[in-house]
């Protein structure tokens, strides 16, 4: 399962609004990094028969099944640190991670 925090659905449902399409975002994993994996993000225009879907705040969130192993229990959140902001992803099947947070291990 994955969940939003409700800043992590306004943020997305303001995007899809902005955009005047979609069925909501796209949350996956791809090989990257110095510690192995990396977040996708995507916005979703045409849903795949095998993705699988949760919903939370009103926002539909996609995973490709390959993806859900990595991220099943994984939280969206949204946040704003002084100059910076975005989402962020609490994984509790994360390892270790990258001295920069942008790739992890599991």
């Amino acid at each position: 399962m994955i969940t939003l925090t409700q800043k992590a659905a306004d943020h997305i449902s303001s995007f899809l609004s902005k955009r005047g399409k979609g069925e909501g975002i796209r949350v996956g994993v791809k090989t990257s990094g110095c510690s192995g994996m990396a977040y996708t993000l995507e916005f979703v225009d045409e849903v795949q028969p095998e993705d699988v879907m949760f919903e939370g705040h009103g926002v539909k969130v996609f995973v490709d099944p390959k993806s859900l192993v990595y991220l099943d229990g994984t939280e969206l959140d949204y946040t704003k640190e002084g100059l910076q902001e975005g989402f962020k992803f609490a994984n509790p099947n994360v390892k270790n991670e990258c001295g920069c947070g942008e790739s992890f291990n599991v």
